[in-house]
């Protein structure tokens, strides 16, 4: 053999090695998310999976605020620790407050965790994200002022809505009218009925809904106090936040709340977390919704998920909301369109999205505990999935 022949055989070979470490790959790939979907589609099928994830969830939320900190991912500031470390206990508690519906005897043990939560949520660690933008002022301590905390405090009103949905007794009672009726007196002072997330920035319209969210829940236990601000929200919402374009409603508004701003179009995370909000307080308009959202926004291949701009593709990006976009796919937007799919029986959609999950985030199986991998980068993420997947009717 000649070096020249020698020389070819090398390079064969290699590029053999590279092909079939390559076709592995795929192969297992295809047999990992084969597991991972085995049983998706129903809840008696899902139940193992669900209730492994949430066993994760519990290691790694309830525990004291300072470890939940930490488990936020580093090289933030302060602020979207602070946020993120807000919504992993929010729509864990979501998920905790949907599992003892589908799973009944599991209210207990949900029950104990919500209640958790919220004592890690009501904490000066968690608190002071939302302080230092409010010029020092405490959200709980300031409650017959004026300034919005509309964000810390809707999250907080929701969780407890959830602890009394499940059969919570009334050690949040006083505190969780009192920061009802605050939330409802400030959208009542303000002429469009919205509120600033923070000082000085535009109305972002899913921490208004969570606001809604939180009232509609408080009147369904409360015979139907702060209902009548939560229908004229709607209503607005419905005239006056329409995206002329796609029918959606806007994911900004300016900072009196009026209206749409120019060149802030309608975002797929953004309609997707609204979608599901929505399905949360008015399930008639949501479906509507929802149905704008798959036209403009779903895509079907060549791999299935939410776009996160409906008018130009995006092949590869970074959006601030959204995430790290490939494929044209929104993360976020994802895994929140997964709740609506969930909530409106779209069997197909949800099965197709959460494979997507499965092929992004691959799951590790552990002895009690299930989890995706990304989950060690954006535990965040876990938990609204699996708020998500199980997002069954309210009340």
């Amino acid at each position: 053999m000649t070096v020249i022949e020698l020389i070819t055989c090398i390079r064969q070979h290699k590029k053999a090695t590279l092909v079939i470490f390559v076709l592995a790959l795929i192969v297992g790939k295809i047999v990992s998310v084969s597991i991972g979907m085995h049983g998706v589609g129903t809840f008696d099928g899902e139940k193992n999976d669900i209730l492994r994830r949430r066993n994760y969830l519990i290691g790694k939320l309830v525990t004291t605020p300072q470890i939940v900190m930490e488990e936020m991912p580093g090289g933030m500031s302060a602020q979207f620790q602070g946020e993120w470390a807000m919504y992993s206990c929010s729509m864990f508690a979501a998920a905790l407050t949907n599992i003892a519906k589908i799973y009944p005897r599991q209210k207990e043990v949900s029950l104990g965790y919500v209640d958790k939560l919220i004592g890690i949520v009501m904490s000066s660690e968690i608190r002071e994200y939302d302080r230092k933008r409010w010029w020092g002022e405490d959200a709980l301590e300031s409650l017959d002022g004026d300034h919005s905390h509309v964000s810390y405090l809707s999250i907080l009103a929701w969780m407890m809505g959830e602890y009394k949905e499940l059969g919570g007794g009334n050690k949040y009672d006083e505190l969780y009218s009192r920061i009802c009726y605050t939330l409802n007196r400030r959208m009542l002072d303000a002429e469009t009925l919205n509120l600033p997330t923070y000082p000085d920035e535009p109305i972002y319209v899913p921490d208004m809904l969570v606001a809604v969210v939180a009232l509609s829940h408080y009147a369904k236990l409360n015979h139907g106090s702060c209902q009548d601000t939560v229908n004229r929200w709607i209503e607005k919402a419905k005239t006056d936040w329409l995206d002329a374009k796609t029918g959606l409603l806007v994911s900004f508004l300016d900072n009196t709340g009026a209206q749409q701003i120019d060149g802030m179009p309608v975002k797929g995370a953004y309609s997707a977390l609204n979608c599901y909000y929505l399905s949360l307080i008015d399930r008639s308009f949501a479906k509507g919704q929802y149905e704008r959202l798959k036209q403009y926004f779903y895509q079907s291949s060549p791999i299935s998920g939410l776009k996160e701009y409906h008018d130009r593709n995006c092949p590869i990006g970074m959006d601030a909301d959204a995430g790290p976009i490939i494929a044209n796919l929104s993360p976020s937007g994802t895994a929140f369109m997964v709740g609506s799919a969930t909530c409106f029986g779209d069997a197909d959609v949800r099965r197709s999205l959460i494979k997507t999950a499965e092929i992004a985030g691959s799951t590790f199986y552990g002895f009690t505990e299930n989890h995706y991998l990304l989950a060690n980068f954006a535990l965040v993420g876990e938990a609204v999935m699996l708020a998500m997947r199980t997002n069954v009717e309210w009340i």
